[in-house]
């Protein structure tokens, strides 16, 4: 969740062999690194195919983030923290799920908001819609895709009813709808919808995250929901025009 002049820090669980080097990695980018060290498993790997249209296909061999236990938390993390950020990825296997809703006990206690980006449509299908919604309600702002929120929701169509559904559990959807741009629900109950600009594609990888960063920068710099999804849009797209899940 890089964004601007906010601080951020990333917490993680990587292999021994990269942790000078991804810690140096991050720092440079002005993010703080959270990171455990590893000694058995290595970091985790995720490789992405990209089609012509700029859509792309992702394997993934999760490594030492299975590992993620407890005691790689510290217990000031949450110290002048104004919003948490989670990745679904954290909730599909047993060790780093106990750990992160772990840490949503610890920032409810302390009124800090929890956002989470469900993350990947494979995994809920294999972990269960029920059970994610179990380890999940309750956060402050749930950011799916538009595929993501159709399954979350049980098969609704519309994205009116995805986040009618959906918000039962979340005080907040944000639905990412790609070169539709993307759409929330305001306080006073109306949709509001922010379309993308017209943009070559290159490669989507990231642009989901890309779209978190500008959203909760924006949420958490105190602008307008209509605000705050123009700029999750803007970097989701700029995001979109260049290779590699995290550009220059």
């Amino acid at each position: 969740m890089a964004a601007g002049q906010i601080e951020t820090k990333l917490v993680a669980r990587v292999g021994s062999d990269d942790f000078f080097k991804l810690c140096a990695r991050f720092e440079k980018k002005n993010v703080k690194p959270v990171f455990t060290a590893d000694p058995k498993r290595q970091t985790g790997i995720l490789v992405s195919l990209i089609a012509k249209d700029g859509e792309r296909s992702f394997y993934t061999d999760r490594g030492a983030n299975l590992a993620l236990r407890e005691e790689d938390i510290p217990q000031n993390i949450l110290d002048g923290v104004g919003l948490v950020m989670l990745s679904g990825y954290s909730f599909f296997a047993p060790s780093p799920r106990a750990v992160v809703r772990g840490v949503m006990e610890r920032a409810s206690k302390l009124n800090i908001p929890v956002a989470i980006d469900p993350a990947s449509y494979g995994f809920i299908k294999d972990v269960g819609v029920e059970n994610f919604i179990e380890w999940t309600k309750g956060a402050a702002i749930l950011l799916p895709n538009s595929q993501e929120a159709q399954l979350l929701s049980l098969g609704a169509e519309t994205a009116g009813e995805q986040l009618q559904k959906l918000g039962q559990y979340y005080d907040q959807v944000i639905l990412k709808q790609g070169e539709n741009g993307a759409c929330a629900i305001g306080n006073n109950g109306q949709i509001v919808k922010v379309k993308a600009p017209k943009i070559v594609a290159i490669d989507t990888t990231g642009a989901g995250d890309a779209f978190a960063a500008g959203f909760i920068g924006a949420t958490l710099s105190g602008l307008t929901l209509e605000k705050c999804l123009q700029a999750g849009v803007a970097q989701g797209s700029l995001a979109s025009t260049r290779f590699g899940s995290q550009p220059a």
